[in-house]
């Protein structure tokens, strides 16, 4: 036992001799939870989870001796927990509205009995490691959870549970450790948020991340394993992207850590996440979905935590070899609880106040990510995607600039896009990622093997027409000749038509892969064909006016991606709605003979 000597906002400082850096403590008359991050001789510095107005001086502390740790097992998915695991619905039902401080809930439920069925290959007397799968349980309809053996243990199996129904307390097994001791086994064990959990290797990412958003698939592809920012002033559509995201990827498993956003954003979050259907199961996708949730008002400490524990959350299902995404929304909020708790330790400030080792940890932390071989020898993948807040949309801002030099996969928001009523707001100019040559295997093999040159041709024309755009605003569009007019409006073809993609629309809120080269590629040839007689000397304005551009325009949301027989009809029909043109220019006297033939 202990006691505080000082306080300084989420700050105490402790005596408390025997505690060591990292392990949690228990201080005040409330109870509240913190974490020791300091120590000096007999005292220590604790940053506490949880509001300290009215603590005083001389009141307890105690060491719990153990460090900032999670509960892993039956009883995750389908959760909203806070920034320390702290299941909300629980502390709802115990403290109300409002969480109290000191409320003390287990973040498994200790009543639910779960159906366990052992894995007929651990048998008594059995070499057992950590990660080794001991059986299953039935957590959701859509979700089969491996019971994981606890990383650190190795010895000899001495007996399993038969088949039945277990509490996560309950004894499913002992092991004989390597000394000697009987560890007793459980259907949860815990891990430190703050310690990577281990795996037999690394594995090269492969397979893309299909999230069914055009802009992101076709233009700037994700891998399962891989790391993303999405970083975009207010306004610009984070939020609905990132939710889109979790909606609609092929990943299994989707944790949504909501860090330091406005609570009506939050809110808006874990009203209608629980209302929606999951597309690849029919399912709800609450049964493979866990939330975490600290809004802006919830203690600093919290939020900085709370990034840690969806990331050790999401090792754990990787561990059991399925594909997980973790969404952080937004790795600045956190960046901002860094910066407070610095300050309030006096260390010395660096870039607009952010601690010097703000990159080392943004780095340490997107570093959590892959594609693994397990302790057990499956495969499963951590994809990261982190969404940042600059200040006024400036990406040059500290926290903007050190993500963009660890990530992979940058998908830039624009704040003129979104003014413009143009979603998602993804600016194809500001935007790149580093996986398009492993994409492109897949597409190749997959969907078709032009995929790659023809997302490199549409960002060419989106590109020249930027170029254009500027001219236009200088002196007019009659400056432009037929060509750059006919490369101007084939660019907003392809805004309108591929890249334009509403989260409301039933038909087009999900595009598979199928539908997304079949749009790209015809309106690439809507492009050709325009610009072959333009050449031929066709004015820009005759092509312009065709209703074929319109009828293109709205493809994307007459024909869904099971109704690709109609949409793939139309496009070869392309040729024909240029052919009247054709003749008339190709054979007109004034075309040039190397032109016409």
């Amino acid at each position: 036992m202990g006691k505080i000597l000082e306080i300084n906002g989420p700050l105490v400082k402790l005596e408390l001799p025997q505690t060591v850096i990292g392990e949690q403590v228990r201080v005040g008359r409330l109870g509240l939870v913190g974490e020791v991050i300091g120590r000096d001789g007999d005292t220590a510095l604790a940053q506490l989870y949880e509001d300290t107005a009215g603590l005083r001086p001389g009141e307890v502390a105690e060491g719990l001796g153990w460090p900032l740790s999670v509960e892993l097992g039956p009883g995750l998915l389908g959760a909203i927990f806070d920034g320390v695991q702290r299941p909300l619905q629980a502390v709802w039902e115990q403290s109300g509205d409002r969480i109290a401080r000191g409320v003390a809930v287990p973040a498994l439920p200790r009543d639910t009995r779960w159906h366990f069925v052992p894995d007929p290959a651990r048998q008594a007397g059995s070499p057992l490691a950590g990660g080794d799968v001991l059986g299953m349980v039935q957590e959701t309809e859509s979700i089969l959870h491996r019971i994981l053996t606890p990383p650190l243990i190795k010895g000899d199996l001495l007996e399993l549970a038969p088949e039945g129904d277990y509490t996560v307390e309950d004894v499913i097994g002992r092991v004989k450790l390597a000394d000697g001791r009987i560890e007793k086994l459980h259907l949860f064990h815990r891990w430190p948020v703050r310690t990577p959990r281990p795996f037999k290797q690394r594995d090269h990412a492969v397979v893309p991340l299909i999230t069914g958003q055009r802009i992101l698939d076709t233009f700037y592809p994700l891998l399962k394993g891989g790391k993303a920012a999405i970083p975009g002033p207010f306004g610009a559509g984070k939020t609905m992207l990132q939710q889109q995201i979790a909606r609609w990827c092929n990943a299994e498993i989707v944790i949504y850590v909501g860090c330091g956003e406005r609570g009506n954003e939050l809110t808006d979050v874990l009203e209608s996440m629980p209302l929606l259907t999951d597309p690849h199961t029919g399912r709800p996708l609450m049964e493979r979905t866990l939330l975490v949730a600290n809004t802006s008002n919830m203690p600093v400490v919290a939020r900085e935590a709370s990034i840690y524990v969806g990331i050790t959350l999401a090792e754990y299902f990787r561990d059991q070899g399925f594909d997980v995404v973790m969404v952080a929304d937004s790795t600045s909020r956190w960046a901002e609880a860094l910066r407070e708790v610095a300050g309030r330790l006096g260390q010395m400030p660096v870039e607009e106040g952010y601690p010097a080792y703000l990159g080392s940890r943004l780095a340490a932390f997107y570093e959590r990510a892959g594609r693994v071989e397990t302790l057990a020898g499956d495969h499963g993948s951590v994809t990261l995607i982190g969404a940042v807040s600059p200040p006024g949309g400036d990406f040059s801002e500290p926290v903007t600039s050190h993500t963009k030099e660890i990530i992979q996969t940058f998908w830039a928001l624009s704040k003129e896009l979104a003014d413009a009523r143009h979603y998602p707001a993804v600016d194809w100019l500001e935007s790149f990622s580093g996986y398009v040559g492993s994409a492109a295997k897949w597409w190749a093999e997959n969907v078709d093997p032009n995929w790659e040159s023809a997302r490199a041709e549409a960002l060419d024309l989106l590109a020249a027409s930027e170029e254009l755009q500027r001219i236009v605003n200088l002196v007019g569009v009659e400056a432009l000749s037929s060509e750059q007019r006919w490369t101007l409006e084939a660019a907003g073809l392809i805004k309108e038509g591929l890249l334009q993609q509403s989260a409301t629309d039933e038909v087009d809120s999900f595009a598979s892969p199928d539908k997304q080269y079949a749009l790209l590629a015809a309106l690439l040839e809507i492009y050709r064909q325009g610009m072959k007689l333009v050449k031929l000397g066709t004015p820009a304005r005759r092509l312009i006016q065709m209703p074929l551009l319109a009828q293109a325009r709205r493809w994307k949301s007459q024909h869904s991606s099971e109704d690709l027989a109609a949409l793939k009809a139309k496009i070869s029909s392309i040729p024909d709605a240029f052919e009247p043109l054709l003749q008339e220019y190709a054979l007109s006297p004034s075309t040039p003979k190397e032109v016409r033939a």
